[in-house]
């Protein structure tokens, strides 16, 4: 991926204003000076690259969350670029019809599943046949 400095320069609201600065200024700050704009997914997520080989002999790759910084919140398109995958971002546009869209991980929240008999969801479930009386020593 070929970026230009001119078209992939960063500017403060890309990295979410002062908000962005207090939430996290070290990245705040690295990005400002160092990071180019690659691009940004259907949530809010913004990408940058540090051209030229660093670590390894790979470009730096990051994310900047547009909420709270959860990893599930990356889509696979961006995931596999991330990761040195791909070079370019997979586009969103050539999915399968087969294929749902994105969802984050939804565990510790309202929307996380379930099940019957959960203490949330009420604490009472159908009777099952593996259903068991405990046992109890006679009394005698």
């Amino acid at each position: 991926m070929s970026i230009s400095k001119a078209d992939a320069k960063v500017s403060i609201s890309q990295l979410g204003g002062i908000s962005g600065f207090l939430r996290n200024p070290g990245l705040f700050l690295f990005t400002l000076r160092r990071g180019f704009y690659v691009g940004q997914d259907a949530l809010g997520n913004r990408y940058f690259e540090r051209p030229g080989r660093q670590r390894g002999g790979r470009t730096m790759r990051w994310v900047v969350y547009a909420g709270v910084p959860e990893a599930s919140t990356v889509g696979p398109e961006w995931h596999a670029w991330l990761h040195h995958l791909t070079d370019e971002p997979l586009p969103s546009s050539g999915r399968k019809p087969w294929q749902k869209p994105h969802q984050p991980n939804l565990t510790g929240t309202q929307a996380s599943y379930r099940p019957a008999g959960h203490d949330y969801s009420g604490g009472k479930r159908a009777a099952a046949a593996a259903d068991y009386e405990a046992w109890t020593p006679d009394q005698g």
